[in-house]
């Protein structure tokens, strides 16, 4: 997708501080973070939203959650929790239409999250 940001970073056309660079899923720090440890996991492949990746079947979502886990543990925040949250849709707070999972930890988290 020509305008998509998460796109953009994916092909390595915007900077980001890359966390984790693989093949089919790519992870990096967040520019407005919201704990400590604030990680953007996300496929390079283009899908708008979490429904549409695990409609695509292909295993990109599993890949994509196992990520978020790494993720934490490399941060070293596995121990002490961590949540990994999906945006989908304007009313859920989503600001780019490309799906990406958020992973939060670092500070005690508030239920409800807001």
């Amino acid at each position: 997708m020509p305008d998509c940001l998460f796109c953009g970073i994916a092909a390595g056309q915007i900077p980001a501080t890359v966390v984790l660079d693989g093949k089919r899923i790519l992870a990096f720090r967040d520019i407005n973070p919201q704990a400590p440890t604030h990680v953007l996991v996300v496929p390079r492949d283009h899908f708008p939203n979490v429904a549409a990746l695990a409609a695509a079947g292909d295993g990109q979502l599993d890949e994509l959650v196992s990520t978020a886990r790494d993720i934490a543990v490399a941060e070293g925040i596995d121990a002490t929790g961590y949540r990994v949250v999906f945006n989908t849709g304007q009313d859920a707070g989503q600001t780019v239409e490309h799906v990406h999972a958020h992973v939060l930890g670092g500070r005690p988290m508030a239920w409800p999250p807001g």
